[in-house]
């Protein structure tokens, strides 16, 4: 008598993409703290801050008064006013609440716009290192990722010529990521009207800028959108951020993109066929933040400068790493190539960084993320969006571990 087992068949576009690697690894540090293991977790991009009080006030409030209903599918009127007033008003770029999308999270907002754009075989350019999900976003959309390696000589900062060559008639989108995630480079005014001139000289191809480490910004000035240096680019370009980084808010899951009102519209007609809206007291909470006070964002980014200095200062020691100081975001990315055919104390041998990050995690109980998933080997990235103490300690002991490699 035979069994008949019934399991619902996987898509074939469930079958292009794998899980995120970021997620992966945060599943794997909170298994072995519920071993009992003590992990310093360097791999998950989440300011450990606390979301500001009159951001928490808001959403009570807004529970209080019963805003606790379905919106609008592109989001509260109030919330794309206040986008709108934060690129007036940061930005020095107008724009109107038709222009303006709420989604759950930077991340949905970039899938929607695939989503609502691609079709089979279209191409979306995508520089290297990258964040984790954008390529598997686009083969989910149907999209094709073209990776567009960038040099760690030049800080992993895509070129002109670069880009321009990577650019067929079946490109359909150019994502940049600026201050990037995972090497915190940021593009300078130059550098990003050099690009933008490359994208307006192919009139099918859209910009897609991910914008959400704006305000972590390091250096000298600012950090610039395309949006505010090329308004020209403004009829062909997608600007998304979101208040999950700059205001500690990531469980809130509020994203949004400002775009052409053609654009939006599609997104709009996604969204109301999937999530139908986001959820309302989070809408509220992020009008706040992003209305309110600003004092919050400026004693971040000088907290996370603190760790920044403290994390360069120890890994600027260790011989095996090359470690290139980040100008934005919230991570570290060193390049490992000289760890790689050393042997650890216990005797294996390490062929790539995903061996080497599996080494720091065992030996040294830190987490981190090799950096092929991110597109660039061999390397790593560290987050320091944790607790100075945490950062030194856990810096100290990659230290450490590659001195005990042989």
């Amino acid at each position: 008598m035979s069994t008949v087992t019934n399991i619902l068949p996987t898509s074939a576009r469930l079958a292009r993409i794998k899980p995120s690697a970021s997620g992966s690894a945060r599943e794997r540090v909170m298994q072995l703290m519920r071993e009992g293991h003590t992990i310093l977790d360097l791999s998950i991009g989440e300011p450990d801050l606390d979301t500001p009080d009159h951001v928490k006030a808001a959403a009570i409030e807004a529970i209080t008064r019963g805003d606790t209903k379905y919106t609008g599918a592109a989001g509260t009127h109030a919330l794309r006013e206040a986008v709108v007033e934060k690129y007036r008003r940061e930005n020095g770029v107008t724009i109107d609440a038709s222009q303006v999308f709420i989604g759950s999270g930077a991340k949905q907002v970039l899938h929607n716009a695939f989503a609502a754009t691609l079709n089979a075989g279209d191409e979306v350019v995508v520089p290297a290192p990258y964040w984790v999900s954008y390529p598997d976003m686009v083969a989910l959309s149907d999209g094709v990722p073209v990776i567009a390696p960038a040099s760690a000589a030049r800080d992993y900062k895509l070129t002109a010529s670069e880009l321009d060559r990577a650019i067929t008639p079946r490109t359909r989108w150019v994502v940049l990521n600026s201050p990037n995630n995972p090497t915190g480079a940021s593009y300078s005014e130059r550098e990003l009207r050099e690009l933008a001139d490359v994208i307006l000289s192919h009139e099918r191809v859209w910009l897609l800028s991910d914008d959400i480490y704006e305000h972590f910004h390091y250096g000298k000035g600012k950090a610039l959108t395309p949006l505010e240096v090329v308004p020209e680019l403004a009829e062909r370009s997608l600007s998304v951020n979101g208040v999950s980084k700059t205001y500690a808010m990531t469980g809130w899951r509020i994203g949004y993109g400002v775009g052409p009102a053609s654009l939006i519209r599609q997104l709009v007609t996604l969204q109301s066929q999937t999530l139908s809206c986001v959820s309302s007291i989070s809408q509220a909470a992020a009008t706040a933040a992003l209305n309110g006070p600003q004092d919050f964002v400026e004693h971040c980014v000088a907290t996370f400068r603190e760790r920044l200095d403290a994390a360069m200062h120890i890994l600027g020691t260790v011989e095996l790493l090359d470690c290139v100081r980040p100008s934005g975001a919230f991570y570290i990315f060193p390049g490992c190539a000289r760890v790689i055919g050393k042997t650890t104390p216990d005797g294996k041998r390490i062929g790539s960084d995903v061996d080497f990050a599996a080494y720091l995690l065992d030996h040294a109980k830190v987490a981190v993320l090799d950096g092929s998933a991110y597109g660039v080997s061999p390397s790593i990235r560290l987050s320091f969006a944790t607790a100075l103490d945490t950062v030194k300690e856990a810096c100290h002991r990659i230290k450490s571990a590659c001195e005990a490699l042989k």
